[in-house]
């Protein structure tokens, strides 16, 4: 078991999503002491079209986004890290989804002049952490958040994206 990355824009095949959301998993996961072989999830490689109509739907917001997540259980825990999830009654643990657009991440990619593969990765991480129940809504949630990110990223050799 792990993230199963569903590509539905072509352009993720040559930016090698599966391989990045690959890495980003075993890592975020290890971190956290989860067991990727036991986590069940998804990645979807949209475009902007796409994430507008996801975004539309599940936020009621009719812009492009980055990326969206939608944990398979509310996990969160406000001003401190959440707790780990516990397995179901067959060993899984579900994580959730993720939608990921290559549009927006390619543009943020070129306006912050940080590489693309450095940007996904960082992007895969964060909707990871919110899938598990972290999030960035108040100074204390952004920090835990950000600290965790920055740790993992530099596991990677990805620079601090903050």
């Amino acid at each position: 078991m792990a993230l199963e990355t569903l590509i539905e824009d072509t352009r993720w095949d040559e930016a090698g999503l599966e391989a990045l959301v690959d890495v980003a998993e075993r890592a975020t996961l290890a971190y956290l002491g989860l067991d990727p072989e036991v986590c069940e999830g998804s990645v979807l490689g949209c475009d902007d079209e796409k994430i507008i109509e996801l975004n539309t739907q599940f936020r009621e917001k009719d812009k492009a986004t980055n990326v969206l997540s939608w944990p398979a259980a509310e996990r969160a825990t406000p001003n401190m890290r959440p707790p780990l999830p516990e397995p179901d009654f067959d060993g899984s643990v579900e994580l959730g989804d993720i939608a990921i657009s290559f549009d927006t991440c390619a543009r943020e990619a070129e306006a912050a002049g940080t590489p693309f593969e450095h940007h996904i990765t960082h992007l895969i991480v964060h909707g990871l952490l919110h899938v598990l129940g972290y999030d960035h809504i108040t100074d204390a949630d952004a920090d835990i958040m950000e600290r965790i990110e920055t740790e993992i990223l530099a596991s990677l050799g990805v620079p601090d994206p903050y």
